[in-house]
């Protein structure tokens, strides 16, 4: 059995701050910056596996040739696809246009050649990550089109060995309700692997989305998703026998699953998602912290991830929970709904940290809810925090008002940090801008009663608790009166530097 990697750098654009290998230090990391990035995450940080992103961006063809060429003595020892993982996260053809997927099972094979011409044992590249998986046929057309192509290589470029034709797959599952019908797409995904390929998966690594679930139905639906699906994956483990490595993709900021390096961050991601065999390190984990918390904070979740007892989730508690998840989803949509169009204009100022794709013409490529266009979830989650309304907020304290004593208590046995990842979240909220959005506006003033649900209900007060804090909120009212767009992304980054995170 390979190695499991229990963390994974990602190419996620949420720093605030400049990489600390970046002699420039500029916090825009672009494409060709990126190989260098991924060679740093291995021999700095000990990050096991690094996601190469090909879904809704620029991504360099020839990192194996570069990453072997330049990184040849290190790959020597610490081999890619056994003591390293490089994983790609393929663009999804039924969302996007497919012309990165055929250059990236390209890179696929080639790279299979160029290791064995080094004498390099094993490939180097055996694994990709298929974005918005919502049916187990959508994996079954990438098994298919591998396989093709890799016999057409074989037969009309390859003279002197074949190709290995099975591509392993991981189904990353981004919405609510995909996450809650995970165990039904693993039980077809399992059926029609038989009948293709005469035998079961050895084992499946599904990757769970913390941010996209969140920005498509709220911070409490998003959560209690991830959280069921978990507990979910383990009893289709227990019902099948097939090893199950659950991944979970999660930011530095509560709305978008709330890792970070510090003691404290950790000690909570283990108690809510127990489990979780390989987590996130994105861009913001990595470079808005000391080096050397970061490099503590990799390793223990390296040996802690592993080791952890899988999360179980009573039915009946399931039941409550998937109710909770419709509710607040609801309250969150309504209000989204009247408010997005006003923040546009943030979220455009929002500064670039990687080379992404534009949401226009062929190449357009976004996240939807509905008939609304919703901007990237950093993008969202830093534009909400720069005006001082976190949006882990929007439709919560609606929906814990509905809430019954008992359902109540359902949701806090099976979410024991709500009140402290509130708490860590309304140290952002500036009451001040709240109070002056909802005057005379509806949707506002039912965000600004969400706060004061949220505060009554779980006996928590929310505002900021620190010298930054209050910092960050002077800057959030300042940003509110200021008309300059130079000025305004000059604040944005300020307050981003100050949460240790953009978005």
């Amino acid at each position: 059995m390979r190695i499991i990697p229990a963390t994974m750098a990602t190419q996620h654009p949420d720093n605030a701050s400049a990489p600390y290998w970046d002699v420039r230090k500029r916090p825009f990391i672009s494409v060709y910056q990126e190989i260098g990035e991924a060679v740093s995450c291995f021999k700095d940080m000990d990050v096991s596996e690094y996601m190469w992103d090909w879904e809704g961006k620029h991504a360099d063809a020839a990192v194996i040739d570069r990453l072997f060429s330049e990184y040849f003595d290190y790959f020597s020892d610490d081999k890619l696809g056994n003591d390293k993982f490089l994983t790609f996260r393929i663009p999804n053809i039924w969302e996007e246009k497919g012309y990165n997927l055929l250059q990236a099972m390209t890179v696929i094979l080639s790279s299979e050649d160029f290791a064995r011409d080094l004498k390099l044992k094993g490939r180097p590249l055996f694994e990709v990550i298929l974005p918005m998986t919502e049916r187990a046929d959508q994996l079954m057309h990438i098994h298919r089109l591998f396989e093709k192509l890799a016999k057409f290589k074989s037969s009309e470029f390859t003279t002197d060995h074949t190709n290995t034709e099975y591509l392993e797959l991981i189904p990353l599952v981004e919405s609510v309700d995909s996450q809650l019908a995970v165990v039904d797409l693993l039980n077809d995904y399992v059926k029609f692997h038989e009948q293709h390929f005469g035998k079961r998966p050895e084992y499946i690594r599904t990757f769970l989305a913390g941010s996209d679930s969140a920005l498509t139905s709220g911070f409490l639906a998003g959560i209690i998703g991830n959280k069921v699906a978990l507990a979910r994956l383990y009893e289709f483990q227990a019902q099948t026998k097939i090893p199950i490595y659950p991944i979970f993709g999660c930011g530095s900021l509560i709305f978008r699953g709330g890792l970070s390096p510090t003691t404290e961050s950790i000690n909570r991601f283990i108690q809510e998602f127990p489990g979780i065999r390989t987590a996130t390190v994105q861009s913001s984990f990595r470079y808005d912290h000391p080096q050397i918390t970061v490099k503590k904070a990799i390793k223990r979740l390296e040996k802690e991830l592993v080791k952890a007892k899988p999360l179980k989730i009573k039915s009946n508690d399931q039941k409550v929970l998937v109710e909770i998840t419709a509710m607040s989803a609801g309250y969150y949509k309504k209000s989204l709904r009247e408010i997005l169009p006003a923040m546009q204009q943030i979220f455009e100022l929002i500064p670039k940290r990687r080379d992404r794709r534009q949401h226009i013409g062929l190449l357009a490529y976004g996240r939807n809810m509905g008939e609304l266009t919703m901007p990237r979830a950093i993008t969202f989650t830093a534009g909400f925090y720069s005006i001082g309304v976190p949006p882990e907020f929007i439709g919560i304290g609606r929906a814990l008002n509905e809430l019954k004593p008992k359902d109540l208590s359902t949701l806090l046995s099976n979410y024991p940090n709500i009140k402290k990842d509130l708490k860590q979240a309304g140290r952002y909220v500036n009451h001040d801008n709240l109070q002056a959005f909802a005057d005379g506006n509806e949707a506002w003033s039912e965000i600004k009663l969400d706060i004061e649900l949220t505060e009554k209900i779980l006996g928590i007060r929310l505002g900021p608790k620190s010298e930054d804090d209050l910092r960050h909120k002077k800057l959030s009212s300042k940003l509110k009166q200021q008309k300059d767009n130079t000025k305004v992304q000059s604040i944005i980054t300020q307050m981003a530097v100050l949460r240790k995170s953009l978005g």
